[in-house]
């Protein structure tokens, strides 16, 4: 339980600051297109006796090239682009974790396994997420300023090619990281609701890098301990808790939240009416 712990505090943190990029560039659906396309990546690094990040990256980069080269080369729009591609790799690492012969159960990177989480998996959790963390607060005002105006980016000689490159990379290591938490399946959702429940509770990029990953962290302890108390499974019940967390603020955010919004309006008829 407190290797579970551990790994999801690191795991969830990791997904949450991320998730602000992805969501103000528009890339949910990038990511879960990566997130998915990684598991024959992990499946071959598993079977050659090679470290997980490394064919989770392979594949996560060819995923994005494959949707490009479908995109750029065909009449196929690319949200249809992104569902071909990662839908087929996704396949295409079930039919291999199928026929690989195994003394551990490979339906874990599908599923997640938290509290089968052993002692090398925490630190290769642990190591993969200060590697992606420390890159992403580095690289900080790099990665904003491409996700808000990539043409000045490039304007004061900075490559929006490498940056949106660099952050598919990260991309990839952070799935790695969160598959022990929650599997494959899920990660999308731990990419994804932090940063979208930040960007409904302010307006400033710097607080929603605080924001996401305490709301993220916050909801991921919950979720444990709720699974551990209720016999539920552990990642499917943090992403529950977070989806939860993100519908309140939907409803009941100060700013952006559909009752807080028409709340406010009401007061303003009824202070023009008096």
């Amino acid at each position: 339980m407190v290797r579970a712990l551990a790994s999801t505090v690191i795991a969830s943190a990791v997904c949450a600051v991320l998730s602000c990029w992805l969501v103000l560039i528009g890339w949910s659906l990038m990511g879960d297109a990566v997130s998915h396309a990684v598991l024959p990546g992990v499946v071959l690094a598993y079977v050659l006796g090679a470290p997980f990040a490394l064919g989770a990256v392979v594949f996560g980069f060819l995923a994005v090239a494959l949707i490009g080269v479908v995109r750029d080369t065909s009449r196929v729009k690319e949200d249809a682009a992104i569902g071909i591609v990662f839908t087929t790799l996704f396949a295409l690492g079930l039919v291999l974790i199928s026929v690989t012969p195994s003394q551990t159960d490979l339906n874990h990177i599908i599923f997640g396994n938290l509290l089968g989480v052993d002692t090398s998996d925490l630190i290769q959790i642990g190591v993969l997420g200060a590697i992606t963390l420390t890159l992403l607060v580095l690289k900080r005002r790099d990665f904003t300023l491409y996700a808000f105006d990539p043409t000045h980016a490039h304007a004061i000689g900075l490559n929006p090619r490498v940056l949106g490159a660099a952050l598919l990379g990260l991309l990839a290591l952070t799935a790695v990281v969160a598959l022990q938490v929650v599997g494959v399946i899920l990660v999308v959702a731990m990419l994804i609701i932090p940063g979208a429940t930040a960007y409904l509770l302010t307006d400033r990029f710097g607080r929603m890098l605080v924001i996401a990953p305490s709301f993220s962290v916050l909801a991921a302890v919950a979720g444990l301990y709720l699974s551990y108390h209720l016999d539920t499974a552990s990642g499917g019940m943090i992403v529950l808790v977070q989806g939860a967390g993100f519908t309140l603020v939907y409803l009941f955010g100060p700013r952006h939240g559909i009752v807080g919004k028409r709340l406010a309006k009401r007061r303003r008829e009824v202070a023009r009416a008096g």
